[in-house]
């Protein structure tokens, strides 16, 4: 079946080879090739998600919210 999508190859050792290949059954993944592009997409998901919370919380430390003092220590008194 042809297709018009990029192909190439990737080399993995055992290990990964395997937690592929499980994540696939678990799944029920028709083929390598579709079990591999959803633990790309998934990644690269999880990724974009940590990028926007780091982001996040840096702009929360140049720009605390107002109202706080910036401590969180409330045993003082």
């Amino acid at each position: 079946m042809a297709t018009d999508r990029p192909r190439y190859t990737v080399s993995v050792d055992n290990e990964l080879f395997q937690q592929i290949e499980d994540f696939r059954f678990e799944h029920r993944f028709q083929t390598r090739s579709e079990a591999t592009v959803e633990l790309i997409r998934l990644g690269l998901e999880a990724l974009k998600k940590e990028q926007a919370a780091q982001k996040q919380e840096e702009a929360l430390r140049r720009d605390p919210p107002a109202g706080g003092s910036g401590s969180d220590d409330s045993s003082a008194g």
